[in-house]
């Protein structure tokens, strides 16, 4: 079993890569988790009897690569909940779309409506009934040819929320066909890193930032 890419660790959260095409948590007929692979890290450093515990806090969707953060202790688990609930965790996501939105930088809001059936999230302009309100803040950090890097701030937590806004902004995410990308890229991944967290650790109060580092498609 490969070892993860450890990204932070304490004795209370550990934090690591997810690569695209993977999922977080265990899915049958899909790859090993990053839940499995990090739980096995546990086990063979700390050479842990039994089963080892690890909360998931939070998730990314299987084409998106970046950070995950676990918890390593049911006290710690619970309070980074509750830290995700009252949105005092900090997200930024690093993201190539397809050609360039209107301006360089924008606070953008929708009214997003699931679609479970097709696992698909639909952004309106107006509220409408049965839609929830999202937001995010995007900066394009470079313009190239027929395509630009953004990196965004996450401010709601919705379920394929930046992907259905960039659509909706005319701007998909390159190989999320899903969204309106051309063509798909390999192992199913799209290009959307989850690239840093910062929060207030849960038990020590010092402040955490936690980077995945450059995408391997930044300068693609």
């Amino acid at each position: 079993m490969n070892a993860p890419k450890v990204l932070f660790e304490d004795n209370h959260l550990i934090a690591a890569f997810k690569k695209a095409g993977q999922t977080v948590q265990p899915e049958p007929g899909k790859p090993l988790s990053l839940e499995d692979e990090v739980k096995h890290y546990i086990k063979e450093k700390y050479q842990k009897l039994g089963e080892v515990f690890l909360g998931v806090i939070h998730r990314l969707d299987m084409p998106v690569s970046g950070v995950v953060l676990f918890a390593r202790t049911s006290k710690a688990l619970e309070r980074m909940n509750k830290l995700f609930h009252d949105r005092e965790v900090q997200k930024w996501y690093i993201a190539n779309v397809h050609g360039s939105p209107d301006n360089d930088n924008a606070l953008v809001t929708h009214y997003l409506k699931r679609d479970e059936k097709r696992n698909f999230t639909k952004a309106f302009v107006n509220e409408a009934q049965g839609t929830q309100k999202a937001q995010l803040e995007y900066e394009v950090l470079l313009h190239k040819k027929n395509s630009t890097i953004l990196k965004i701030k996450l401010l709601t937590g919705r379920k394929h929320q930046i992907r259905a806004q960039l659509a909706a902004l005319g701007c998909p995410i390159i190989g999320d066909t899903k969204y309106g990308s051309d063509k798909p890229l390999p192992e199913h991944a799209i290009r959307l890193q989850s690239a840093e967290l910062s929060f207030n650790h849960p038990i020590t109060g010092v402040e955490i930032v936690i980077k995945a580092g450059e995408p391997s498609w930044g300068n693609a």
